[in-house]
């Protein structure tokens, strides 16, 4: 039996109950366990009361057939999305050989475009996870000649990859970068309420006052703020917590304990989207496997839905 490609939605995680989305095998199977073989190539499905186990085709989903001309820009590492607009509003774009101002347009596999006259063909997604050291930059260049993270990943990374969303300079752990703007852009979305946990270093013990104060959330300058949960990390001492949180405003973690009276000696994201910073030592980077890739999208796209109701 074999899996058509698009009907194939899922997430899976190692050790755990994975729970696939798939249209035309949870009809079968009404909604079983899943899971990829060692080979990942194929889907083994365990129902209870039912067969021990069975394997069915996995197809990998096709790239999109259609673009936005826009994306189909901005996906070839020429520029921003924003940017592709003011150059088809300016009539730099060609589509198969005719001049393009209409940013509505959609590109079909096959279309030829060109920029200024010089053809241009999307690039690869790709999707890195860095662990971020400190007293490094997360932008893509810095007039003062600082560390950037791009400078880590040297000439590993050919395409126009960028961080989505950023760490301080003295903020260390982890930071996806990737090419895939859509992606990048729900990411970053209010909506979207990514998760994200951070070890906190403090210069003296958290009183018990101040840890349900951050627990209670309080109103700074920007608005109120309450995080998902925070902890003492006891292994480590009351002078250190965990806190999980989804907001994505500037500074968010230092300014809560900073309006504590609390010192910030250092802050380490473990986690970012469920991605966590095991195989990546402080510095390091690598690819997302694509069964991570898939968790995010389905991620994303779940909490998209969900916002839109």
């Amino acid at each position: 039996m074999s899996c058509a490609i698009g009907d194939i939605i899922f997430i899976c995680r190692r050790d755990k109950k994975i729970v696939f989305l798939i249209k035309k095998i949870s009809d079968l199977y009404n909604h079983g366990t899943f899971r990829l073989s060692k080979q990942k190539k194929f889907i083994m499905v365990r129902k209870p009361g039912g067969p021990r186990k069975r394997f069915v085709k996995y197809d990998e989903p096709e790239t999109p057939k259609t673009w936005r001309l826009n994306q189909y820009i901005a996906q070839s590492g020429l520029c921003s999305r924003r940017k592709a607009d003011e150059y088809i509003r300016e009539g730099r774009i060609k589509l198969n050989d005719q001049v393009v101002t209409n940013l509505g347009v959609i590109v079909k596999s096959g279309d030829r475009i060109k920029v200024d006259d010089k053809p241009i063909v999307p690039e690869k997604n790709v999707y890195i996870l860095m662990n971020k050291p400190k007293d490094v930059i997360t932008t893509l260049n810095d007039p003062e000649g600082r560390k950037t993270v791009l400078d880590i990943l040297g000439e590993a990374a050919t395409e126009r990859i960028f961080p989505v969303g950023r760490l301080d300079r003295n903020t260390t752990g982890l930071l996806l970068l990737t090419n895939d703007g859509d992606l990048a852009q729900k990411l970053s979305h209010p909506s979207a309420q990514v998760s994200k946990i951070y070890e906190i270093t403090l210069d003296r013990p958290v009183l018990v006052q101040d840890l349900n104060k951050l627990r209670a959330g309080f109103t700074l300058e920007d608005g109120f703020i309450k995080p998902d949960a925070v902890e003492y990390n006891l292994e480590k001492g009351k002078n250190t917590l965990g806190i999980i949180i989804h907001s994505g405003k500037n500074r968010i973690v230092r300014r809560m304990l900073e309006s504590l009276n609390y010192k910030v000696k250092k802050l380490d994201r473990t986690e970012y989207a469920g991605l966590t910073k095991k195989d990546v030592p402080r510095g390091k980077w690598r690819h997302l496997k694509k069964i991570e890739v898939i968790n995010l999208k389905h991620f994303i796209n779940t909490r998209t839905q969900s916002s839109e109701r």
